[in-house]
């Protein structure tokens, strides 16, 4: 894992973006001796963040459709609870 200094990235940064789409490898910024964040390509940050994010807004909706479930009277027709589960008004 490559590691360089703020002004260098500011100075560089196209430089930096080269290699970083060459090989792949984090490039981690620093701001006088101390890490301040990480440069990762694009497909790393989706496969890490977005995909985990994708994730646990399908769980908190499952989790919302099994309340909707419990709670809903039987005279709920499934085409109002998905209106509700979208937000549109009945």
């Amino acid at each position: 894992m490559r590691k360089v200094n703020a002004l260098f990235l500011r100075n560089r940064l196209g430089q930096v973006l080269d290699q970083l789409e060459r090989d792949s490898e984090p490039v981690l910024v620093s701001k006088g001796r101390k890490v301040r964040a990480v440069l990762v390509t694009l497909e790393d940050f989706k496969a890490r963040f977005l995909d985990k994010q994708a994730e646990e807004e399908r769980k908190l909706l499952l989790e919302r459709i099994r309340g909707l479930r419990s709670e809903a009277p039987l005279s709920k027709s499934s085409l109002d609870m998905l209106r509700e589960l979208r937000g549109y008004g009945s």
